[in-house]
């Protein structure tokens, strides 16, 4: 104790003390118990090892503005999904009848656990790894299985950006080279590609003139050259925006969450200007409600609720854990999750007037190809001009003169109708015909944009704002690996940030051979699914049943100031872990019902062929599901056993300028309670400091203070009961 301190003055004066513990210490230098006689591990100090760990504790990372924060975690959750999976959803699963089920369990499952995740990360204030291991040593794999999940998403969801990329530069000229089949020379004669003619330009140009693809997943073909060139791009974008953390990825999100709404408002006002768009809007809002009986309704928007809020792939940790400790992340769960919900809907809007305009330009478009048969069967005398309604008019026929002729034939020549050839031609089919993921955007939507006026212009902005889409949740993504890594491991951030977009382009370079597209299915359907919604529930078991719920409330309480309502409670400790079981059982027996396989693009047949997976794919595709959910007992049994160490036993308590932070490495909750508070479990603490007397040096009655934590690395305290006498 130095000299001069003010317990030794003390001391040495018959003058009678009543400074309470929280006075006395503010006067105290930092004494480390690793190095002083509390050290009850017997550790040998490590002066580099405990200097590191004070700067980081003090100097983590922080947001410039909670805008910022805000904007990195709209621009995370809300991503492609958002526009090209929802729609399709919203069509697939009764139209504005399926919003019910979706906003449902947004409530109970999504929102719930959007909240832990941000309460987790932000009390903590480490990512996903340290976090888990930090609220449940044996269950510390789920931080390992989140950080191999984004890695495998992240490997193909930047080839989606390559192939937004490519797009992105082929717009920058009229027309727009989807816009026509291509003409090639058969000798002295030009003709149409074959592959164009029998599917259409844009499909052809997707298939051919982008990916180049194969026949199947077992033809290689080789790398195209073209998409590798385009996924080095999308990874430098990426390892620019992450080199500094979140000093370079929260400027980025000014930009790349902001823009995409600039873009739908902008697709939305012309689109609603289209002809044929309010069709659109009609046709996906009609209400279907005997689908919200459907189980399949349900878990397909259970799944959609899961994803689109990106939990448990760790980026929402890795973002909030770099927040103040008092910072409300109830509300910011609250918005994030309804801005989410509402920019669906509103790209949902946009997707169904834009393909309204498209159906109506299609229709139209039968409706001439079979005038054309019918005015073909009247002039060989096939069909008889009585057939035909005096009031219709070849040279200006509309859609509905073209159904009351349709059906007059169809009655008269019953026997052989089907003969004829003749298309019904209804505006209904065209919107039925659903479509989601890349064939929404770079087939239908393409499609329809090539009618816009202007329509390099359109192109742009939409393939610029799929970029930005994809960008802001590449950063969140990769954010849920690199936060944690650096935490655990401490790393340089710059060299590992680069080391990862470099390895994970090399490993991509699958993705973009010829049949590189089949293994973005394969990863898309299988890589994420089940490892995720198992990591979901072990997060909402280790938080609500290991940690306690009734604790984790007290601790909110005292972060936030106000006590979260008992909703959170109950569907934390209950109904999520519940509905995810129920989700994880149907994913599961979906996986069994329905065999492994994919849509194969057949040169041949210029068509879409669905065909099972190989066997030696079949591996492959097992051992996605099996490595991702490998650390979750692989941790568990190593540290159920001894064999790795996993700190419940280290203590150490530092004491700086009036407070003490605390590390205490994953003791068990009755441990914990026992060896800092010496209560029994049971008992809370209190979140006020308790004021006691100082008795003076020969007193034996122990000094108790015990104040409310604000988080493992925050400026909470807690002392261990300790004579004043080694003071």
């Amino acid at each position: 104790m130095p000299k001069n301190s003010k317990v030794t003055q003390r001391e040495h004066s018959s003058e009678h003390v009543t400074e309470s513990v929280a006075d006395l210490l503010a006067h105290e230098e930092p004494v480390d118990y690793k190095r002083s006689v509390l050290n009850v591990t017997g550790e040998t100090w490590d002066k580099q090892k405990d200097g590191d760990e004070d700067l980081d504790a003090e100097n983590r990372p922080a947001w410039n503005s909670k805008l910022q924060y805000i904007l990195a975690q709209i621009g995370y959750s809300v991503g492609l999904g958002n526009v090209w999976r929802f729609p399709y959803l919203c069509q697939k699963n009764g139209g504005g009848a399926y919003l019910v089920p979706y906003l449902v369990l947004l409530i109970i499952i999504g929102l719930p656990l959007f909240f832990l995740e941000l309460a987790v990360g932000q009390r903590i204030r480490r990512g996903s790894i340290g976090v888990w291991n930090y609220i449940c040593p044996r269950l510390g794999g789920i931080g390992y299985a989140s950080c191999l999940v984004c890695f495998f998403v992240g490997l193909y969801y930047n080839v989606i950006i390559g192939w937004s990329i490519f797009y992105f530069f082929k717009s920058f000229q009229y027309p727009l080279p989807w816009s026509e089949c291509p003409i090639v020379k058969n000798g002295s004669v030009a003709v149409v590609e074959t592959e164009c003619e029998r599917s259409s330009a844009t499909t052809y140009f997707w298939y051919r003139e982008t990916l180049d693809i194969s026949d199947s997943i077992s033809e290689s073909g080789g790398l195209n050259w073209k998409m590798t060139l385009c996924l080095l791009v999308a990874w430098s974008l990426v390892g620019l925006a992450m080199i500094k953390g979140i000093q370079s990825s929260g400027k980025v999100m000014y930009f790349s969450s902001l823009f995409p709404y600039v873009v739908l408002v902008c697709f939305l006002v012309r689109g609603l200007l289209l002809r044929g768009a309010v069709d659109g809007i009609m046709h996906m809002f009609t209400p279907k409600l005997d689908k919200m009986l459907d189980p399949q309704v349900w878990r397909e928007a259970a799944t959609q609720v899961f994803f689109a809020l990106g939990l448990g792939f760790g980026g929402v940790i890795a973002f909030s854990s770099y927040n103040k400790q008092d910072n409300n992340c109830h509300f910011d769960a609250t918005l994030v999750s309804f801005i989410n919900f509402f920019t669906s809907v509103l790209a949902t809007l946009v997707v169904f007037a834009v393909l309204g305009f498209k159906a109506n330009i299609m229709n139209e478009k039968c409706v001439v190809e079979n005038a054309e048969k019918i005015l073909g069967y009247l002039n060989t005398n096939v069909l008889s001009h009585d057939l035909i309604p005096p009031h219709v008019n070849f040279s200006h026929l509309t859609a509905k003169d073209y159904n009351e002729m349709y059906r007059v034939i169809m009655t008269v020549k019953e026997g052989h109708f089907k003969e004829l050839g003749l298309d019904a031609c209804l505006l209904e089919d065209e919107l039925d015909k659903s479509v989601q993921g890349t064939g929404l955007a770079f087939i239908a939507f393409t499609e329809a944009m090539t009618h816009f006026p202007a329509s390099p212009f359109w192109s742009v902005m939409f393939f610029l704002m799929l970029i930005n889409l994809g960008l802001g949740s590449m950063i969140g993504t990769m954010s849920g690996i690199t936060t944690p890594i650096i935490d655990t491991f401490k790393v340089r951030k710059e060299v590992f940030t680069v080391g990862c977009c470099i390895f994970a382009f090399m490993v991509g370079l699958i993705f973009v051979q010829r049949s590189g597209n089949y293994f973005v299915t394969m990863f898309d359907d299988y890589s994420a699914t089940l490892p995720l919604t198992v990591v979901v529930i072990l997060e909402n078991i280790a938080v609500a049943w290991i940690y306690g719920t009734k604790k984790f409330m007290q601790e909110l309480t005292e972060m936030l100031g106000f006590r979260p309502y008992q909703f959170y409670y109950y569907t934390w400790k209950y109904v999520s872990p519940i509905c995810m079981a129920v989700l994880m059982t149907a994913s599961i027996i979906q996986l069994g019902v329905s065999p492994p396989g994919y849509s194969a693009w057949i040169r041949e047949e210029a068509a879409e062929k669905f065909l099972f997976y190989p066997t030696w794919a079949m591996a492959i595709l097992i051992s996605l599901i099996i490595l991702a959910s490998l650390p979750l007992p692989l941790v568990f049994i190593l540290r159920q056993f001894h064999l790795v160490s996993d700190g419940s036993n280290a203590l150490s308590v530092t004491y700086k300028k009036g407070r003490m932070m605390k590390d205490i490495s994953n003791l068990e909750d009755n441990d914990e309670t026992r060896f800092i508070l010496s209560k029994v479990p049971s008992e809370t603490p209190s979140p006020m400091p308790t004021h006691r007397s100082y008795l003076g040096p020969g007193s034996n009655s122990p000094m108790e203070m015990s104040s409310a934590p604000n988080g493992r690395y925050g400026s909470g305290y807690l002392l261990a009961s300790t004579p004043e006498s080694e003071l």
